[in-house]
């Protein structure tokens, strides 16, 4: 198949085209090398440019089967000012790919989502069941309590019909991806896959950077010969998937024809949790530096708790992670990272 990949320059998109070149499909790249996601000038054999320029849409959409959407501005961020820079790429961006691929005939799309749409994670109380939970405070306890009854409630499995709770200007544009590609597809019949990535890490990441991810920070605290920073108590749990199962999850979804004028949601998972601070420990041990240390605080929009259930995705995809935790922080370690980034 043919394949427009947006934002195919960047850390996930890269790999997802090199898969895709794997399993034999025909690429068209795209990226405009945002300086929050490269930090320099890259090496990149694709089209530079920007999808939210119709003009240039039009000209890439030709013959394409199916777009693959890794464009965004991604992270934590900040502050509030980068909202509307997280808008203008993520969702004007996304508005007008999706206009694009209407006026083209496109009606596939495999659509880069995040497991920061669902906010805190699937929680239970023992009195009121699965519900979700009240405010943390920045001090502790750090577990949410039940906004009830205020008992401290137990984590589970985050499935896909999960409420959506932004909690970042970054979260509150992805799930507005969502809403877009799901509308669109509502009145086109086009069918879309939203592929809701959980902590990915691995080679490429961009070093050093509020719109990295907690590994790559943890990684660039222990190439400078300091121990990297934990926050809370180091056991919030989370997901790390390796950037290459995330890309294989792409190929897969590439290969799927999804359902028709729909938009169905998929957890990209290893399926096995681990905390912060576990992921800080055996970073600092395979990189034979400094040990974490757990400084306690939050911040703001952090959340406590995201584990997810990756059985729709091993279901509706045959997808199923391949690298093991132990594994994948052997590798990353060692992996070459991308210059820092910086902000626009």
């Amino acid at each position: 198949m043919r394949v427009l990949v947006t934002g195919a320059a960047g850390f996930i998109g890269s790999h997802v085209a090199e898969a895709l070149s794997a399993h034999g499909h025909e690429t068209v790249l795209v990226d405009n090398l945002l300086p929050q996601a490269h930090g320099g000038p890259a090496d990149f054999e694709g089209v530079v440019g920007d999808v939210r320029d119709p003009a240039l849409l039009a000209d890439l959409l030709a013959e394409v089967d199916v777009v693959c959407h890794q464009a965004a501005m991604v992270g934590h961020g900040v502050s509030p000012a980068d909202a509307p820079d997280y808008v203008l790429h993520n969702d004007f961006g996304t508005a007008v790919l999706l206009s694009a691929m209407h006026e083209a005939g496109v009606h596939r799309l495999v659509l880069a989502s995040s497991m920061v749409v669902y906010g805190e994670g699937r929680y239970e109380c023992p009195a009121h069941g699965v519900v979700q939970p009240g405010p943390r405070s920045p001090e502790g306890p750090y577990d949410p309590p039940c906004p009830t009854c205020g008992t401290l409630l137990t984590p589970g499995l985050v499935p896909e019909n999960a409420p959506i709770d932004p909690r970042s200007t970054y979260a509150a544009t992805k799930a507005a991806q969502e809403f877009l590609a799901s509308a669109w597809a509502r009145q086109t019949g086009g069918g879309v896959w939203a592929l809701r990535y959980h902590n990915v890490y691995g080679p490429r990441m961009p070093r050093d950077t509020p719109y990295a991810g907690v590994a790559s920070l943890f990684r660039s605290a222990l190439e400078r010969g300091e121990a990297p920073t934990v926050l809370e108590d180091g056991n919030q749990r989370r997901d790390f998937v390796h950037v290459t199962d995330v890309a294989q999850a792409n190929v897969s979804a590439v290969e799927a024809m999804p359902e028709n004028g729909t938009l169905t949601p998929l957890n990209i998972c290893s399926g096995t949790p681990h905390t912060v601070g576990e992921l800080a420990e055996e970073l600092a041990k395979a990189c034979d530096g400094p040990a974490p240390e757990v400084v306690g605080g939050t911040r703001p929009g952090d959340v406590r708790h995201v584990v997810a259930d990756p059985s729709a995705a091993r279901e509706k995809l045959g997808f199923t992670a391949k690298v093991t935790f132990e594994q994948g922080i052997a590798d990353f370690a060692t992996a070459p990272l991308r210059a820092p980034a910086s902000r626009a």
